[in-house]
């Protein structure tokens, strides 16, 4: 089984961006902004890695009308 991954890269407008790439190359989550330096786009992923690590799975239940 492929491991996911992130992914760091530079935009067309040289702004960092990151996304994170599921094990079969489907980007399921990016950076919602672009960075200025590429050690902030560093420091958002770890941050990312970090919550991930942290974060509990929650079922919510959708009511019909």
């Amino acid at each position: 089984m492929k491991e996911g991954r992130f992914e760091k890269y530079q935009d067309a407008g040289g702004a960092w961006r990151w996304r994170l790439k599921a094990g079969n190359g489907r980007i399921v989550a990016d950076s919602a902004e672009g960075y200025t330096r590429e050690a902030d786009v560093d420091r958002a992923i770890e941050d990312m890695l970090r919550a991930a690590g942290q974060a509990v799975v929650a079922m919510k239940r959708e009511q019909n009308g």
